[in-house]
C-alpha cells in the first residue's frame, strides 16, 4: 500500500503578475486544498513546506530571458532534494503548488534517480521556447515553459540544472485536456510528444485515453511516471481560478477519469497539483471541485 506524504511548494515564482505591484496568488492554493481537509481524506504523511524565495523580477524586461531565473534555479534545486528523498524511501509524494514550474522540482528529482515519464492533466502544453517564440511569443514566465525547459529546451540556467539535460525525454511525455487547435500542437507531433485534446478525450473516452497512452511508461522502458495537474484543464465554467480560463475545457467527470488510471497505475510515483489562485475563487467553490478531484484519484 502507499504512503502518500502531502508537501507544500507554494512558489508564484513562474507567473506574471495579474496587476501592477500584485503577485499571483497561486501560492495560496496549497493553503486553500488544506482547509478542505484533504490530509486526512487522502490519509497522507504530513510532508511539511518547501519555502519559495521572494518574488522579485527586479529590473527584468522582455528579452532578458526567464523572469526570477535564479530564484527558481535554486528553488528547483531544493524542491527536487525533497521530492528524490521522498522517491528514494518508496514514498508518494503530492505536491501541492504553486504555478506550473513546481514541476521541474519533480522532473529533476526523476532524473537524479532514473528515467521517469510525466503524464500532464493540463489544458496547455506549457511548451513555450526560444525556438517557437513567433507563435507563443517571447519566453519569460517559467509557468509556460516548464514543458519545454524539462526537455532541454530553453534557458540553460533551468534546463540543464546539474548537467542533467534533459529531465524528461519527449518520448516519455503524455499530455491530455489540450484545447482543440492548440498551436502546439504540430510542433508536439513532430517531436514525439503524445498529446490528447479535449476532443480526442471526449470522443474515446477519458479513461481508454488515459490507458492507451501509458503504453511504454513501464519497465523496462521507463521507472516509472509523474503526474502533473494543472487546474485550468478544466472548463473555465467550473474553474475560473486559474490564470488563463479557457473556454473549452474538460468536465469534472472526465478529469476523474484520467486521473483514476494515471493516479491508480502501480507505475505512477507521484503527483503535483498547480495554477489554482484562491484570490480569483471568492466562494471558495473551485477549490472544493479540485479537493475532490485529488481526493477521488486516491479513493
Amino acid at each position: 500500500m502507499r504512503t502518500l506524504v502531502l508537501l507544500d511548494a507554494p512558489s508564484n515564482l513562474g507567473l506574471r503578475p495579474p496587476a501592477p505591484g500584485t503577485v499571483p496568488g497561486v501560492y495560496k492554493l496549497a493553503g486553500a486544498l488544506r482547509e478542505q481537509g484533504l490530509l486526512g481524506r487522502l490519509g497522507a504523511r504530513e510532508g511539511g513546506v518547501v519555502v519559495p524565495p521572494r518574488y522579485d523580477r527586479g529590473n527584468w524586461a522582455e528579452g532578458d530571458g526567464v523572469f526570477n531565473a535564479k530564484a527558481l534555479a535554486a528553488y528547483t534545486v531544493t524542491l527536487a532534494d525533497r521530492i528524490e528523498r521522498h522517491l528514494r524511501a518508496g514514498e508518494f509524494p503530492v505536491v501541492l503548488g504553486g504555478d506550473c514550474s513546481i514541476q521541474l522540482g519533480a522532473s529533476l528529482a526523476m532524473r537524479r534517480t532514473g528515467r521517469y515519464g510525466l503524464a500532464a492533466v493540463d489544458g496547455s502544453a506549457d511548451f513555450r521556447h526560444p525556438g517557437n517564440t513567433a507563435v507563443n511569443g517571447p519566453v519569460g514566465a517559467a509557468g509556460g515553459e516548464e514543458l519545454a525547459l524539462a526537455t532541454g529546451r530553453g534557458q540553460a540556467s533551468l534546463s540543464d540544472l546539474e548537467g542533467l539535460a534533459p529531465y524528461l525525454r519527449d518520448e516519455d511525455v503524455r499530455l491530455f485536456g489540450l484545447r482543440d487547435g492548440d498551436a502546439d500542437l504540430l510542433e508536439l507531433a513532430e517531436a514525439g510528444i503524445f498529446a490528447a485534446t479535449v476532443g480526442e478525450i471526449r470522443r474515446r473516452g477519458a479513461a481508454a485515453v488515459a490507458r492507451s497512452a501509458l503504453d511504454g511508461l513501464h519497465p523496462p522502458v521507463t521507472d516509472g511516471f509523474w503526474v502533473h495537474l494543472d487546474a485550468d484543464v478544466l472548463d473555465p465554467e467550473v474553474m475560473p481560478a486559474v490564470d488563463s480560463p479557457d473556454p473549452g475545457g474538460l468536465r469534472p467527470e472526465e478529469v476523474a477519469e484520467l486521473l483514476a488510471v494515471l493516479v491508480g497505475s502501480p507505475r505512477c510515483v507521484g503527483l503535483n497539483v498547480t495554477i489554482y489562485d484562491p484570490d480569483l475563487d471568492p466562494d471558495g467553490r473551485a477549490g472544493a471541485l479540485l479537493a475532490d478531484l485529488v481526493a477521488g484519484a486516491f479513493a
